[in-house]
């Protein structure tokens, strides 16, 4: 043990990496590359000066870490690593918690900070949700509650969501996913409002800095163990719901940027083992965000499997959805690996075994893995862009029954062998436009974000229905009205695993804007007023979501299905068993894409049942959905309206009391 500056020290463990308590005091761990030296450097908590700067021995350095106790340390201490060279202390990657960034929309002043405190989880399960049977639900922490329509005591913040938990449960959806939670610069955005010249922010938060620290700006106690402990009584209160929770963790790039960006952490500390870079010392911009993570080095499969055990232990996350996802299988080079050594070490690692691992399969260089994404024994699932593509083109008559069929059954012929539970079916997310606003808009309308107009993308297979943007004509309003439903009917009947952004159960629009990422502002938040306002879509949502949950032929993976098809007019009709094996069920589904009323004539249904209208979209608002219980008997071959959708429940023979004219 020796003296430094007044601050006893003695050699400490290479691992765990980072800040870790210790009966002694604490122990520092950090690894290096290329640094001749690194030294510690302590900081005052309240203000960030600077008390202590302690070089690391020699002699403690195990390998390329870096390791020492201080002894007696006050665990509340914030600190920096100062590697050789270096202009300034960098934050530890496997920092628990950033300070220096509370406030939401000042710049931060990051420094690495211990947690303190323990937490009481009072028995947390989570509620393992059969693949069958999950509704995801997509959302922006800060957007989901931020406007003042939310109603919420602490708007925009993790305690915000959870006095939403009530809205969720009663909509139906059973898992939540989280736009990223781990700690971001909001400020990360070198555009400015054109309106106002004000700079504008990072909103969605995908430029991570701080992959083991909850974003401290969420909560509504930003200092100290306030993040961690909100983000962890979220959890837990979604998982008394019934509700799981994954996150969207971004391990294909960093808040750093290229050569030209600022050194942050990853940069001062082993820039060639964290980044991708080309002969020249320049940063591969596989991402279009300047730099794009080395994930199969070994060092950083070991870093990002620490990270992923970390949120499941001690935040008890229920799974996780990878953005761009094909940049964790290449090399190093960049080139795709054949049998990528990171996905198959997160597939079988013991403590990630019940989580679940969804991909986004594609990334910023055009590479589509969609289909053809490594499983590992159906380990990972996957973004099912193909459905949102052939439904909106189908819906929009870009595409016939032919491309959008197999979308309804679960794409077989993009995942056979792997069962119906591999596809995350959508109809949009929080990229692209909203589900209103594809029904409004033939064009993006991105003037706001600052770059002219030029971002997001391009065509989003919309169709305004004859007008651009917002309108009083009833002709469009309806025909818009029938196109949403249609999607929705769709995305919940379909085969697979539904999932919707929030707010698009109720209209939400972002005024054509087809890229909100700095949209700190009504843009990107969710307008609660229209949840009032669009109460029978919400209605219809709600009984969809219900009729979802109610009928094992839409959600038994090992149902069978027969499908008819014209060019503009597909039909399914699916059986299926409770899981309980008693009961049997038949579910049939048809949409019109075309505008002209086609009739139809559905299959006979089984024996000792009839046919019984659950939704008819052509018919107006009112009765498009009916309650559970009360979904009346069809009595002849109906006709199905120009771009409206059918589905009718078999049900046991019963005197029909009306006639039912879809």
């Amino acid at each position: 043990m020796t003296t430094h500056t007044g601050y006893r020290v003695r050699p400490g463990r290479p691992l765990p990496l980072g800040a870790t308590k210790v009966p002694e005091g604490v122990n520092f761990a950090v690894h290096t590359t290329g640094a001749r030296g690194v030294r510690l450097v302590l900081m005052d908590p309240a203000d960030g000066r600077t008390l202590a700067d302690l070089p690391f021995p020699d002699e403690y350095r195990v390998g390329d870490v870096h390791s020492m106790v201080v002894v007696g340390l006050d665990p509340r201490v914030h600190y920096g690593f100062l590697p050789e060279g270096a202009n300034g202390p960098v934050l530890d990657p496997y920092a628990r918690a950033l300070a220096g960034g509370e406030v939401w929309g000042e710049r931060p002043r990051y420094r690495s900070a211990l947690l303190d405190g323990d937490f009481d989880w009072d028995d947390d399960r989570s509620p393992r949700i059969p693949a069958r049977d999950l509704v995801v639900y997509e959302l922006h922490v800060r957007g989901f509650t931020r406007h003042g329509s939310a109603g919420v005591a602490r708007p925009g913040t993790f305690a915000g969501v959870g006095e939403k938990i009530p809205y969720l449960t009663e909509l139906g959806v059973n898992c939540v996913e989280l736009l990223p939670v781990f700690e971001f610069d909001e400020t990360d955005n070198v555009h400015v409002s054109p309106d106002t010249g004000r700079p504008l922010v990072n909103l969605w938060g995908y430029n991570t800095l701080g992959f083991f620290a909850p974003k401290a700006a969420y909560a509504s106690d930003p200092r100290g163990d306030g993040p961690a402990r909100e983000f962890r009584e979220l959890v837990r209160d979604l998982h008394r719901a019934g509700i799981e929770v994954v996150l969207d963790v971004v391990f294909n790039h960093t808040g750093e940027g290229n050569e030209r960006g600022p050194v942050l952490s990853f940069k001062g500390l082993a820039e060639p083992v964290y980044y991708m870079l080309g002969a020249d010392g320049a940063h591969l911009n596989l991402t279009a965000t300047g730099n794009t993570v080395n994930a199969n080095h070994p060092a950083v499969r070991g870093f990002v499997l620490d990270c992923l055990r970390y949120w499941v232990t001690e935040f008890h996350v229920d799974g996780f959805r990878f953005d761009m996802a094909p940049i964790l299988a290449r090399g190093s080079d960049g080139r795709v690996l054949d049998d990528p050594p990171l996905l198959e070490a997160i597939a079988h690692d013991p403590v990630l075994a019940d989580v679940r691992l969804i991909a986004e399969p594609w990334d910023a260089t055009g590479l589509d893995l969609t289909g053809r994404f490594p499983r590992h024994g159906g380990r990972w699932t996957e973004w099912n862009g193909r459905f949102r593509d052939h439904v909106r083109r189908f819906l929009t008559g870009r595409a016939d029954a032919a491309d959008v069929a197999p979308r309804l059954l679960g794409s077989p012929d993009l995942y056979a062998g792997d069962g119906p539970a591999v596809p995350v079916n959508f109809v949009t997310c929080h990229d692209g436009f909203t589900l209103a606003d594809w029904a409004s808009y033939d064009d993006r309308h991105n003037t706001a974000n600052g770059e002219d107009g030029r971002d997001g993308i391009p065509d989003n297979d919309s169709w305004n229905c004859g007008h651009e943007g917002p309108t009083d004509d009833p002709r469009v309003t309806d025909l818009r009205d029938r196109q949403t439903r249609s999607a929705m009917l769709m995305l919940l009947l379909g085969t697979g695993t539904p999932m919707f952004p929030a707010g698009d159960e109720f209209g939400r629009t972002q005024h054509g804007n087809n890229n909100a990422y700095p949209q700190d502002n009504e843009i990107g938040w969710v307008d609660w007023t229209l949840a009032e306002k669009n109460e029978d879509f919400l209605d219809f949502v709600r009984r969809c979501l219900a009729f979802r949950k109610a009928h094992p032929a839409v959600t038994d993976p090992a149902g069978s299905r027969d499908l008819s098809r014209d060019a503009g007019v597909v039909e399914v009709v699916r059986h299926g068993t409770a899981p309980d094996g008693r009961s049997g069920d038949t579910v049939y589904l048809a949409v019109n894409a075309t505008p002209d009323a086609r009739p139809i004539r559905p299959p006979d249904p089984p024996a000792g049942t009839q046919w019984h209208v659950f939704a008819a979209t052509g018919e107006g608002p009112e009765p498009c959905a009916r309650p559970a219980g009360r979904e009346p008997p069809l009595v002849r071959p109906p006709t199905l309206a120009g771009r409206s959708a059918l589905v009718l429940v078999a049900k046991p023979t019963t005197e029909p009391d009306r006639e039912t004219r879809p």
